[in-house]
């Protein structure tokens, strides 16, 4: 029931946001719009793959009792960076689709947009469904974990 209505406030934020700069820098042709530098493969192939990752480190800061809370900004923000990085000359890393339909309504370019929507919507749910298979368990966090630290005693003695 939220993602329908999280999914209307991202597509109105961003056409909102793209008209908004479209009205205010109106000499700019293509303002923020993202159109594939190859082929629509390729670009589909680099959507999916870089979403998949974002998506797969967001699920596991997000859901796993075992991460950091504190550090889940920094762990989500630096994988868009670093996919953002990577994908940006194949395909310009949208990884969500409201991301670039707001800037193709506003400039009326909508060059590869399919992959735009295709590309983030699949590679999001192989992430989650990837996450969930591997996260999957009856047991309580606490008897998960193999890692335990011991403490034991030191048998030096201070000199």
């Amino acid at each position: 029931m939220e993602v329908p209505i999280y999914a209307a406030a991202q597509l109105t934020g961003s056409i909102s946001a793209s008209f908004a700069l479209r009205a205010l820098l109106e000499q700019t042709k293509d303002l923020g719009t993202t159109t594939p530098s190859g082929t629509d493969v390729q670009a589909l192939i680099m959507e999916i793959i870089v979403t998949f990752c974002m998506m797969f480190v967001t699920s596991a800061v997000a859901t796993d009792a075992k991460a950091v809370g504190e550090l889940a900004g920094i762990a989500v923000g630096s994988a868009v960076c670093i996919t953002s990085i990577f994908a940006g000359p194949v395909s310009g890393g949208s990884m969500n689709p409201a991301r670039t339909i707001g800037p193709a309504l506003a400039s009326n370019n909508y060059k590869g947009i399919w992959v735009y929507i295709v590309g983030p919507v699949l590679g999001t749910v192989s992430a989650v469904m990837c996450y969930s298979f591997i996260r999957y368990t009856d047991r309580p966090v606490q008897s998960i974990s193999s890692f335990k630290l011991a403490r034991t005693k030191s048998n030096v003695q201070d000199v």
